[in-house]
């Protein structure tokens, strides 16, 4: 019996303090990974709340820069056709400014031909022959009632 209490006595005081500090190092650091990845989970958690709004913010801005591309692309149109309106507006101005040209020369070439129609006709009526040089104001006055 001596023996057991000087053993129980000598474990108690020897061998069962670096068992225990042991088994409590054990402890804490299993606590302690415990709470590690507790925090790891936690900040997990964090990161995909992070990137799910960065994620949603991105197709956001994404949607709004499409929206402006469309907006700008439509403006871009409007603005071609309004171009190309006034182009078509300033050819068919041209071309009638070309017409009005040219009908203008028509009827001076026609007053001409009138003219020298007339006193072809007035030379043959009359059987003589008129003089150009005397009757100038006579022909002249002829073309403008033309």
């Amino acid at each position: 019996m001596i023996v057991f209490f000087i053993l129980a006595w000598f474990s108690m005081r020897f061998v069962w303090p670096p068992i225990v500090k042991a088994l409590d190092e054990r402890a804490k650091k299993i606590a302690d990974g415990l709470e590690a990845a507790e925090r790891g989970k936690h900040e997990l958690e964090l990161a995909s709340k992070r990137s799910a709004d960065k994620l949603r913010d991105g197709k956001a801005k994404y949607a709004e820069l499409v929206v402006q591309a469309e907006k700008q692309a439509a403006q871009i149109i409007e603005e071609a056709k309004a171009q190309a309106k006034i182009e078509a507006d300033r050819i068919v101005a041209n071309g009638h400014a070309a017409a009005r040209q040219e009908v203008a020369q028509a009827k001076d070439a026609l007053r001409d031909q009138v003219a020298m129609l007339a006193v072809a006709g007035a030379e043959k009526i009359l059987r003589r022959e008129i003089d150009a040089k005397a009757h100038t104001q006579l022909l002249a006055a002829i073309q403008q009632e033309l």
